[in-house]
């Protein structure tokens, strides 16, 4: 079980990087000015190539996750729910992420850098309650 645990930690730190940075773009690609087709191009494309990776490194940190909760099942109190709960939130927001992406590849999106930017802060609140709920077991 350590091993599965050891590589989970692994798979959700990679996927929070991606996830961290993808928003970041997004920051960018707002500010971007109406002439500047190439830099929008560039960012777009480094935007889809992450969000593919960032996926990739969802679906095991996922899958290893749902192997351990099936270890922890029996005993567990409600610090795991709550965890589970954070886990569809976090999944729901990367979904946002790729809807996001589309818009901007569209042109359909209307955000400014600002909302962005604060977009972007939402997986570190998700990360922190998902780790003092993991490690304090709060209840």
């Amino acid at each position: 079980m350590l091993w599965i645990k050891a590589f989970h930690i692994v798979f959700i730190a990679s996927w929070f990087a991606g996830l961290f940075y993808l928003p970041r773009i997004f920051v960018n690609l707002a500010m971007v000015e109406p002439g500047s087709i190439a830099e929008r191009q560039r960012l777009l494309l480094m935007a889809r190539k992450l969000l593919r990776f960032t996926t990739l490194l969802a679906v095991p940190a996922i899958g290893l996750g749902l192997w351990l909760w099936l270890g922890w099942w029996r005993g567990a109190g409600g610090w795991l729910h709550a965890k589970l709960a954070l886990v569809l939130l976090i999944v729901g927001y990367h979904h946002a992420c790729a809807v996001l992406l589309r818009r901007l590849e569209t042109g359909a999106s209307r955000r400014s850098h600002v909302w962005f930017r604060w977009f972007n802060e939402v997986p570190v609140l998700l990360l922190v309650a998902v780790v003092v709920l993991v490690v304090v077991k709060p209840f």
